[in-house]
């Protein structure tokens, strides 16, 4: 399993690598945003650790502009336990965060757990899409469409609509929502799970309680159902 690791700080890099490395893990590495996407594009990596501060190009930008050509999956490395930065890299496509200063048995349980989160399950292995009124999910490219038109979704915004979209009319708790969509549950997920919901909302135009459209409708203290017409 190849892993790309980017940090401008050496000596987190080396000690992250050792680690890596002792877990069977082949380790690429870059020290910029520019350096990050050569690596990227020469060794496509099975995953990728990405610190949100880096020079030339920020990590942000890089993720995007990884998400924009490829699934592979990746996790912020971020220096700040603050929700704008863990949003900002989510939104550009991130798969998980991780906050500095973190142990090496932390980093790779939680790389292990997007790995096999990434891979296909059961579902997709069965069925190409699922329809729901006129909502359509594509399992194997990952692309959403209501009503014919194409609606830009990020890797975790799928996971949730996906998982809404399989039990549409039941809802579904927060814990099991969190638990799918980041692989482990965790208080400042589900905390996040809102936001993320509305964006869903916003981009699919639906609303947050019944409607002609569709609705993603929040049942206090329980949690959200998909309900389409």
């Amino acid at each position: 399993m190849k892993v790309l690791v980017v940090d401008d700080d050496a000596d987190l890099l080396d000690l992250m690598t050792y680690a890596l490395r002792r877990e069977g893990f082949t380790v690429t590495t870059a020290i910029d945003g520019q350096q990050a996407l050569q690596r990227w594009e020469d060794e496509r990596p099975d995953i990728v650790l990405l610190d949100g501060n880096l020079p030339k190009l920020d990590g942000f930008e890089v993720c995007r502009r990884i998400r924009h050509g490829a699934k592979t999956p990746i996790i912020m490395l971020t220096a700040r336990d603050e929700e704008e930065d863990v949003l900002r890299g989510l939104q550009v496509g991130a798969d998980d965060y991780v906050t500095k200063p973190f142990s090496a048995k932390l980093l790779t349980a939680r790389m292990k757990t997007v790995l096999r989160r990434c891979q296909a399950d059961p579902y997709r292995q069965a069925m190409s899409q699922v329809r729901v009124g006129d909502l359509v999910l594509d399992l194997q490219s990952h692309e959403v469409t209501k009503a014919g038109e194409a609606v830009q979704l990020t890797p975790l915004e799928f996971r949730i609509l996906y998982l809404l979209a399989m039990n549409e009319g039941r809802v579904i708790p927060y814990s099991r929502l969190v638990e799918y969509a980041w692989g482990y549950y965790d208080e400042d997920n589900s905390s996040l799970l809102k936001t993320h919901i509305c964006h869903i909302r916003k981009k699919l135009k639906l609303s947050a309680a019944k409607s002609a459209g569709g609705a993603i409708r929040a049942v206090l203290g329980v949690g959200y159902s998909l309900n389409m017409p």
